[in-house]
């Protein structure tokens, strides 16, 4: 097809009588049948190789690193687990008999944070989906955890393992899609004992990129890093070598960590799988109200966590999580893609490089549909973590309702954004051919370039084709029944599930898998209280 457009192009071209720009064409790039997505695997492996912005000077990091450490020796932090009391207590941390509180020496927390390593790769069962974490790369994750879902036809409705199977296959289906990051929607029709089992499982099969592991006690750390080896087909001892899966650590804010959060990190840790230790503090609410009082507790909860994966194994993959925003103060309710997190996510980002660790964030929107506030606040937030310097980018695509719904068509945008963010940190090329010396003493003075062959050999890749931008006239916009960007993410995501393809797994590995799954659902999964 791209022959003869490209014929159909020069022939007109070549008919043209005054300046071809003034030329309106029908169809054009923007046309229906040019909207694909990018093909090929130029998304998979980013990086950033821009400056970091700042929006601390040296001193103000300093100083809020400080102040963090002296909340942990002070105040220091409840941990509602034992064994990790114990655990810190033996690493030389103050614990206070018969309570939970701990409070940390800064000596003690700067020489386990000095432990954890400045960067580490993720492996996914295809080699080719490994994923590089720290420095300057930049890797991308699904939306997780949202309890409801949406799409314009079904409206908003409660999680199900239908819809997270969809939504599994759409984060498979884009290469720019680094990693699932959770269950993209809880899925409640399947019993909390054994949801676990099937969703792992359903990540291994239906995708071949690193997944996540919810920290929700022992037993389902266990039984996903088992899910993770048996997917990969390796041994143990090449699983503990190569970290192949992660797990999320919120801290319960402020300055609490929980029995489920600390067994996971001991749990993850003590097998090198990666914990993303990130607290939630929201500025107002669990939080000091200004953005410089939450950053300096996110920094402490952040190091003291970090500080415990350490304890747990000196060099245990993991990375510096900042979820820092503010609240509406006239409802109480989260706040994203606000300046105040802009400046947070950048913050962080300086924080986290301080330490020397990889860095998480999150695209972020609050808003409640599909509309211009959840582009402008995603791409706010996207703004933000590239110039922070973020190295790990969860609920990259499909976030809605502040992470409340995960929507089919939010998603479609996000993938697009994502690919625009891309696009805009490939490195400028200005090789020879690319100055196009030659095509400019071709046209010289008052001609055009439309139709020369250093554009004729660059037509279809000079330039980012959106997923979604309607780029054609009013007049032919019009007669189409004057599509939005609603209906065109609503179609896309529609034909990309029609056209997922399920990567390839040995039978062996799939055989193993559905043996250990159906061994655990006999043997009743993990408890519950119902």
């Amino acid at each position: 097809m791209g022959e003869v457009v490209n014929l159909d192009l020069h022939h007109e071209l070549q008919a043209a009588e005054g300046p071809v720009e003034r030329r309106r064409r029908s169809g054009g790039r923007g046309a229906e049948r040019q909207r694909t997505a990018p093909t090929g695997s130029r998304y998979l492996k980013l990086r950033n190789t821009m400056a970091s912005s700042s929006v601390l000077s040296d001193d103000a990091v300093e100083a809020i690193h400080q102040a963090s450490l002296t909340i942990l020796e002070e105040i220091g932090m409840d941990i509602i687990l034992p064994e990790a009391r114990e655990r810190m207590k033996a690493a030389g941390a103050d614990v206070t008999p018969g309570t939970d509180r701990v409070r940390f020496d800064r000596g003690l927390i700067m020489d386990m944070v000095a432990q954890a390593p400045s960067g580490f790769t993720m492996h996914a069962r295809n080699p080719v989906r490994n994923v590089e974490i720290g420095g300057d790369n930049l890797v991308f994750a699904q939306v997780a955890s949202a309890p409801f879902v949406a799409d314009r036809e079904g409206g908003r409705r409660t999680g199900n393992h239908e819809d997270f199977r969809k939504l599994v296959k759409l984060a498979q289906s884009y290469d720019v899609i680094h990693t699932t990051g959770g269950y993209p929607v809880e899925p409640v029709d399947l019993h909390a004992s054994v949801r676990h089992l099937d969703c792992l499982s359903d990540l291994v099969k239906l995708t071949d990129k690193v997944f996540h592991v919810y920290s929700l006690g022992r037993q389902r750390n266990l039984d996903g890093i088992e899910i993770a080896r048996i997917g990969r087909g390796i041994s143990t001892e090449q699983m503990e070598r190569e970290p192949s899966l992660f797990t999320i650590i919120n801290t319960s804010s402020p300055l609490r960590l929980d029995g489920p959060m600390l067994q996971g990190i001991i749990e993850m840790s003590s097998h090198n799988q990666v914990v993303v230790v990130t607290p939630f503090t929201l500025a107002g609410a669990m939080a000091p109200v200004t953005v410089a009082g939450a950053l300096t507790q996110q920094n402490a909860e952040a190091l003291a966590g970090i500080a415990f994966t350490q304890m747990v194994r000196k060099g245990a993959p993991v990375m510096y999580g900042g979820f820092t925003s503010n609240v509406d103060m006239k409802s109480g309710a989260p706040a994203f893609g606000t300046p105040e997190y802009m400046k947070a996510v950048i913050a962080g980002g300086q924080l986290a490089r301080r330490y020397g660790i990889p860095y998480r964030t999150s695209n972020t929107s609050a808003s409640n549909t599909f509309d211009a506030q959840a582009a402008y606040e995603s791409a706010f937030s996207l703004w933000a973590l590239t110039q922070g310097g973020g190295n790990f980018i969860m609920h990259s695509a499909g976030w809605s309702e502040g992470g409340l719904t995960a929507s089919f068509e939010k998603f479609i945008l996000d993938v697009d954004m994502l690919q625009m963010v891309a696009e805009f940190l490939a490195p400028l090329d200005t090789s020879p051919d690319a100055l196009g010396l030659d095509a400019v003493r071709d046209v010289g003075p008052g001609g055009h370039f439309f139709g020369t062959p250093h554009t004729l050999a660059r037509y279809e890749t000079a330039f980012y084709a959106p997923i979604l931008s309607d780029w054609r006239n009013f007049e032919t916009w019009s007669e189409a029944g004057r599509p939005t960007t609603y209906d065109h993410a609503n179609r896309v995501f529609k034909e990309k599930l029609n056209t997922y393809e399920r990567p390839a797994i040995d039978p062996a590995v799939e055989e193993e898998l559905d043996a250990f799954v159906a061994r655990r659902k006999e043997e009743g999964g993990v408890p519950t209280d119902f």
